[in-house]
Parts: C-alpha cells; structure tokens; sequence
C-alpha cells in the first residue's frame, strides 16, 4: 500500500492544501471527496486506470473526480518505487493546462532532487 505524501514547496506551504482550503469554502463536501479520492490512491497506487486516474506527460498523471459537473484533477506522481506524491489540485475545464503541467514537473524534479524538504505528510485523519 503506498504512502501519499504532499509536495510542499521551499517557503513550507502545501498547494494541495491551500487548494483544498479554497474549495472547501465552496463546499466541504468536495474536499471530503477529494480526501476520499486520496485514499483510493494511497490503496491502489499505479493500479489506478482511466476514469479515476489517467497519465498526462513527463511521469505526471491526473487522479480524477467529479462533483456537481465540475472536473476536479489533482496532478501527482510516483517517486522512490510505491511512494506517491500529491503535486497539486485544479478545476478542469477541457483538459489539464499545459502551464498546470509544467508546475508539476517542476516540482517532481525539486522533490527528487530532496524529498525530505518538499515532503508534508498528512497526520493521522
């Protein structure tokens, strides 16, 4: 079973959880399923296959869900063999921005180049 583990960037926030945070102002219960989505990942790591989770470019793939007709795309990627790391969140609209990808492969490279440093992982839920 694979560990998620969020990116956190070199200042120490968490785009995840800042994204979640704004969303959550909206409605609580997408982040419910965004965390439920999460889990998913964490059980079945690259099991995962279209609709949950499809691959996007450079080692970068898109968990995905759906709520109230909105597309909800958290970007992450396998780092260490079974570790999964979370990048980022986004609204998707016809598909994942190009620039949205390339924060994402930015940010796998800082994490790869030391994973202790860009790591935040989740206390007990």
């Amino acid at each position: 079973m694979p560990k998620v583990v969020l990116y956190r960037d070199a200042d120490g926030s968490v785009p995840l959880l800042d994204w979640l945070s704004d969303v959550g102002k909206r409605d609580r219960r997408i982040v419910a399923k965004v965390w439920a989505r999460l889990d998913m990942l964490a059980e079945f790591g690259n099991k995962l296959r279209r609709p949950v989770s499809d691959y996007l470019r450079d080692g970068v793939y898109e968990l995905r869900l759906e709520y109230g007709g909105v597309n909800y795309r958290i970007l992450y990627f396998f780092a260490g063999g079974a570790c999964v790391v979370v990048s980022h969140g986004l609204t998707k609209e016809s598909k994942v921005p190009k620039r949205d990808i390339n924060v994402a492969v930015a940010r796998k490279r800082n994490f790869e180049t030391d994973p202790a440093r860009f790591s935040y992982e989740r206390e007990n839920k």
